[in-house]
């Protein structure tokens, strides 16, 4: 009995005296803690004052806001990175900072395979800042995709559709995809199909088509981009007319919508005046077997008397 009583109180006083010697250990460590969060905490201001600097200086000499956003965004998040490993050393937790490093490298082949979509986006953003086939505010279709571009991110590439809808798309799509760029030099042929009547004159109708095109001010015509009228196809009822002009496409989302439909109504306008016919599809009845008439009944519209 008296044995038991001596055994707990000997582990009462060991229980007292690691507690004494944890609590002064921690006193004494203090100093270093907070250090240790000074430097966490400057190196995370510095980071995202550093990180936004080079957003703007390398805006500035490259002007390409999809470029300096991402760069800006990668030294911001290695500056904090290494200012959390420096200030965990500084508090004297060295081992942590060494345990994080030496449990991400076993973890590396873990994590590859289990967030390897995540690792393949990063590397194709890292790869579409310096080589990429658009720029923020360009029209762009992606796959199914059609709209503008507003952000390059780490994992993905943000499209704006022309009818509101905000697209998300991986960035290792973006480089797989086939990439069409309505906006990279500016231009966009636009074309359209209209039918003139098979005793109407195709030289006279196609000068007329491409006066109607250099009346319209937002149709673009120069050396190397050239309007021009061609012959289709001999229709049902119509020699059809291809028609092609080129317009600005900076404003795709409405201008260039709206050059196409002024020149379509300018150029039907212009056949009438100059009287060429644009006739509707003709319908052709054949009988068949014993019958001999077709029956045709038109249905005249008597007008109520007025009183």
């Amino acid at each position: 009995m008296l044995l038991l009583q001596a055994t707990t109180t000997n582990n009462e006083l060991t229980i007292v005296e690691s507690t004494v010697n944890f609590y002064n250990a921690f006193i004494a460590q203090l100093p270093a803690i907070g250090l240790g969060l000074l430097i966490i905490i400057l190196g995370v201001i510095i980071g995202t004052w550093i990180g936004n600097f080079s957003r703007r200086r390398i805006s500035a000499r490259t002007q390409d806001p999809l470029m300096s956003k991402f760069l800006g965004k990668a030294i911001r998040f290695l500056f904090i990175v290494v200012a959390i490993m420096i200030g965990l050393r500084a508090a004297g937790l060295g081992g942590i900072a060494t345990g994080i490093l030496t449990a991400a490298g076993a973890s590396a082949v873990v994590l590859g395979f289990a967030f390897k979509d995540i690792g393949e986006n990063f590397i194709a953003g890292i790869i579409l800042t310096f080589n990429r086939p658009f720029d923020v505010n360009d029209t762009v279709a992606i796959g199914d995709n059609f709209g503008k571009v507003k952000e390059l991110e780490f994992r993905y590439t943000k499209l704006k559709t022309f009818d509101g809808k905000d697209v998300y798309i991986p960035n290792s799509d973006v480089l797989t995809e086939p990439v069409t760029n309505y906006t990279e030099d500016g231009f966009f042929r636009w074309d359209f199909i209209i039918g003139i009547a098979y005793e109407d004159n195709i030289e006279g109708a196609k000068k007329v088509v491409l006066e109607a095109l250099r009346k319209e001010p937002n149709v673009v015509e120069d050396e190397e981009h050239v309007n021009f009228v061609i012959e289709d196809e001999l229709a049902t009822s119509t020699v059809n007319l291809k028609v092609f002009f080129w317009v600005d496409t900076y404003d795709f989302r409405r201008m260039a919508l709206i050059t196409k439909g002024n020149v379509v109504r300018n150029v039907k306008e212009a056949l009438e005046e100059h009287g060429f016919y644009m006739p509707a599809d003709i319908q052709e009845i054949k009988l068949y077997g014993g019958e001999k008439e077709f029956p045709v009944r038109i249905a005249q519209q008597l007008k109520e008397p007025q009183d």
